[in-house]
């Protein structure tokens, strides 16, 4: 890898203010805030709107479509023209 190219990759701490829970990992991601961690260390801290445990799909409150009863749906409004 070329050097000077790259941003820095260190420790970032995730916050998801809908669910009140924040992890440590590591990332590309910079901020202006600091949080202190559990183990005593000041880590940059980013704000996100959603994450793993707020998100509907892993949460398991997501909705399912009912794709096929829209096309029957309009199917049966605008009928099948055209069609012999």
């Amino acid at each position: 890898m070329k050097p000077g190219i790259h941003p820095a990759y260190g420790p970032v701490v995730f916050r998801d203010r809908a669910a009140n829970y924040a992890f440590l990992t590591r990332s590309t991601m910079t901020s202006d805030k600091t949080i202190e961690w559990e183990d005593g260390n000041t880590y940059p801290v980013v704000d996100v709107e959603i994450s793993h445990v707020s998100h509907p799909f892993y949460t398991g409150t997501a909705r399912v479509l009912d794709t096929a009863g829209r096309v029957e749906r309009f199917e049966r409004r605008y009928g099948r023209r055209g069609v012999n």
